[in-house]
């Protein structure tokens, strides 16, 4: 697991850098982002990415992989949101942000590292289609949360699909960085 968790953190490390850059660019103009704007912007691409693969083709530049490192980010972005809880107007210092970032990324792998040692690493052997269904899937359950008011009976909450969408993701770029899609 060892190459597992290397694999994980170079997916991770160009998604923090253009996490950052854009954060130096714009500030933290996501910080207006209502939870169900992040849910919807990871949304997007989701879909595209089964576009993608339902149609092999695409006619917009961005690649499957930026797709990928995008739902990454907006992940991190609602983990952020729903820690700060206030969505608004508000400018964090980038230093915050890459605090906040390495904070969350890092809760996700040792999750993913957690379930990898229960799960034997299957998601090797699952096929890219799933991740974009079973993120797509994620999303509709946190609509779904979002509808009972953030409340849930049994089930995980906000956060752990947020983690689970961010986890999905790198391993579709770890398999993509293998050749294999």
């Amino acid at each position: 697991m060892s190459e597992t968790s290397k694999q994980y953190d170079q997916a991770i490390e160009s998604c923090a850098d253009i996490f950052i850059k854009k954060t130096k660019d714009y500030g933290t103009a996501w910080r207006v982002l209502r939870l169900i704007s992040v849910v919807d912007q990871i949304f997007i691409k989701a879909l595209r990415i089964r576009t993608i693969q339902d149609i092999g083709s695409q006619k917009v530049g961005d690649d499957i992989t930026s797709e990928f490192k995008g739902i990454i980010n907006y992940s991190v972005i609602g983990l952020i949101q729903l820690k700060l809880s206030d969505p608004k107007v508000d400018e964090l210092p980038v230093a915050k942000v890459q605090e906040l970032y390495h904070q969350y990324v890092q809760f996700a792998k040792s999750t993913m590292m957690d379930k990898n040692h229960d799960y034997g690493e299957a998601w090797r052997d699952m096929s890219q289609e799933s991740y974009a269904d079973l993120i797509l899937m994620k999303l509709m359950r946190i609509r779904q949360i979002l509808n009972n008011d953030g409340k849930t009976l049994i089930s995980e909450g906000i956060d752990a699909n947020f983690v689970d969408i961010l986890n999905y993701a790198v391993f579709a770029l770890i398999q993509i960085s293998e050749g294999k899609h």
